[in-house]
């Protein structure tokens, strides 16, 4: 864990402890939240190096999550559902909404029971690349490259990066000091940059898709399951924003596509990969909205209001994420006070 999360759980931990949160008013946390999850799974050995653990939560805190939520009345409700309050401005109680990004595995084989046990509905938002196994889960990739090796000589893009990754310090400090080159680089650029490291390492980027990955089977097993929806995310998970307009609007288009020609609906709901500001903006939105999406929801940390009602294609979420698997912590953030407090203090993380 950084050190950033380490002070955020702190923090966060800090402010349960004085009760503060239990003071809140109500309208800190508007009138409902969409949460976000990734991967649901027990917690998998490793020898300390976990880069993306954070996008993971294990079943057993997935079930407490839900029995919370549901302890502080709130609605578990479906997005087709939070879609009609916010058109109707049913605000009378506070609802909450479960969504799961990408399109893993776990989410039909430890996930969905758990929903199923709380009756409650859930959207997993599915790359259509994910299923068709062309999807290169890259940040995925840059973990299983530097856990292969103990020491890297990979020259990219006219930078040399000699790094010794022995210890699990040096393959975080690894992982770190590749991650946002990557990120960074322009869309196309960084998936062939990813399969040259891959190739560098000795691993199989597909290989890592089809061991996580939903088959169409599973996908279409989620598609009936009485409490799941799927919702679009896109072909091949790319920064919407980093695109041309025609490119963008195919990922759009083809990835939800493919989700009717196999399960024979067009999915009413989208999340933009990443979901940040900079991967989906106005354009995005617009985009959104003119290809027929009921909503769209990004990574951007908030509650819903009435205005969502207005504009439902850019809606916040509030992440689960593995960092931060301890109800404490939990309960805080849905008061809202620590989107309050970092209004005032803009350098104050938020999970």
């Amino acid at each position: 864990m950084s050190l950033k999360s380490t002070l955020f759980r702190s923090a966060l931990l800090t402010l349960h402890k004085s009760g503060l949160h239990s003071l809140s008013p109500p309208s800190l946390s508007g009138v409902g939240i969409v949460f976000m999850l990734h991967r649901v799974r027990p917690a998998p050995e490793h020898d300390g190096f976990a880069p993306n653990a954070l996008l993971e939560i294990t079943p057993e805190y997935l079930n407490a999550v839900l029995t919370t939520v549901s302890a502080l009345n709130y609605d578990l409700v479906s997005m087709d559902e939070a879609h009609r309050r916010l058109q109707q401005r049913r605000f009378d109680r506070k609802f909450a909404v479960f969504t799961m990004d990408d399109g893993y595995k776990d989410n039909l084989a430890f996930a969905a029971p758990i929903f199923a046990k709380h009756r409650a509905p859930f959207t997993v938002y599915l790359s259509s690349g994910m299923p068709d196994g062309t999807l290169d889960l890259w940040w995925m990739g840059l973990e299983a490259a530097i856990r292969a090796q103990s020491t890297l000589d990979w020259r990219w893009s006219g930078v040399r990066y000699e790094l010794s990754m022995e210890s699990v310090a040096q393959k975080q400090s690894a992982f770190e000091t590749l991650y946002w080159p990557l990120r960074n680089l322009p869309e196309f650029d960084q998936r062939i940059a990813i399969r040259d490291l891959a190739r560098h390492c000795g691993v199989d980027m597909k290989q890592l898709t089809r061991e996580c990955a939903l088959t169409w089977d599973e996908a279409r097993e989620l598609s009936n399951h009485a409490y799941c929806s799927l919702g679009a995310h896109t072909v091949d998970h790319f920064a919407l924003s980093r695109l041309s307009e025609t490119e963008a609007r195919r990922e759009l288009v083809e990835g939800a596509e493919r989700i009717k020609q196999e399960t024979g609906d067009w999915p009413r709901h989208l999340a933009f990969p990443y979901g940040d500001s900079g991967s989906a903006g106005a354009r995005e939105y617009e985009l959104a909205q003119f290809l027929g999406f009921d909503t769209a929801v990004t990574t951007q940390k908030g509650f819903l209001t009435g205005a969502h009602g207005a504009n439902p294609y850019a809606i916040p979420r509030l992440s689960l994420n593995g960092d931060y698997q301890d109800l404490r912590m939990l309960e805080v953030l849905m008061s809202g006070l620590p989107f309050a407090l970092a209004g005032l203090l803009p350098s104050v993380e938020t999970a």
